[in-house]
């Protein structure tokens, strides 16, 4: 990984974006500085006073567009997390056990894979309903079939090795087998395609706040920051420009990460 000159700068974007997050109720106050409305300062560009200008309602772009990385990072992270709690069970399960039970998931999984993650998330939504859980919820689902593929592709590779035969001979569980012996051993694909479903989320959650199906105002989430601004992209682009370039930043940094990941785990690469 320090090898990788893509890497180190992923992971110093993702850090100070960690720190952001953090510690940013520090720097600034969420009602006073974030959601407070100045009609005197409405549509003023970027100046010394406001560095990102401020919007329609007179709120410093600057202050909302790092507070909404708090909001955008958590999404991110908390709706991968919930399709690794779904996907990588569910994917042991049916790379270790063939017949019946591997290929109901595998064909449930097939359906769920047939259709486009932003639809499936829209219609999540829609039945559930717009908030920060629900989003991450169908940001999360939307992610389940991926997770279930990989792992299923890794326990194959790894169920029918001598250490594998040695638990089960010396009469070890079948879960003690698949969650101690099979799955740490099928890590290194896994942590890959987390890192990348963490930069595809925030980009699925950015596109349904856009929509109006996210995160809604007056949260400065990243993707509702966009779907504000977009009726005075003419005269004031940089209502657009600033949260959409934090999204690009931000997504580039966990795919550099990613992709450094998978150099640095494949042995077949490394060589």
């Amino acid at each position: 990984m320090l090898q990788n000159k893509g890497a180190i700068v992923g992971l110093i974007i993702i850090s100070i974006l960690i720190l952001i997050s953090l510690f940013i109720n520090f720097i600034f106050d969420y009602e006073k500085d974030v959601i407070a409305q100045d009609f005197a300062t409405m549509l003023q560009r970027p100046s010394a006073k406001h560095w990102f200008g401020t919007d329609h309602l007179g709120r410093d772009l600057f202050a909302r567009v790092l507070y909404g990385t708090r909001f955008s990072l958590s999404v991110g992270v908390v709706s991968v997390l919930i399709a690794v709690l779904i996907g990588i069970p569910l994917g042991a399960v049916a790379g270790y056990y063939e017949g019946l039970v591997g290929e109901v998931i595998m064909r449930i999984t097939d359906i769920f894979s047939s259709i486009p993650a932003v639809l499936l998330a829209i219609v999540i939504v829609s039945a559930l309903g717009t908030s920060m859980f629900n989003l991450m919820l169908a940001v999360g689902i939307s992610s389940v079939p991926q997770f279930i593929r990989i792992t299923r592709a890794s326990v194959l590779t790894v169920r029918n090795q001598e250490f594998i035969e040695s638990a089960r001979a010396i009469g070890k569980p079948e879960w003690y087998i698949i969650f101690v012996h099979v799955l740490p051993n099928c890590l290194s694909p896994i942590i890959v395609q987390v890192t990348l479903r963490i930069a595809n989320a925030i980009i699925l959650a950015s596109s349904l706040s856009f929509l109006g199906l996210g995160v809604t105002e007056p949260t400065p989430e990243w993707g509702a920051l966009l779907s504000a601004g977009r009726n005075y992209i003419r005269g004031y682009g940089y209502l657009t420009f600033i949260p959409g370039l934090a999204i690009m930043i931000t997504v580039l940094a966990f795919n550099l990460v990613g992709d450094a990941l998978r150099d640095a785990l494949d042995p077949k690469l490394r060589k």
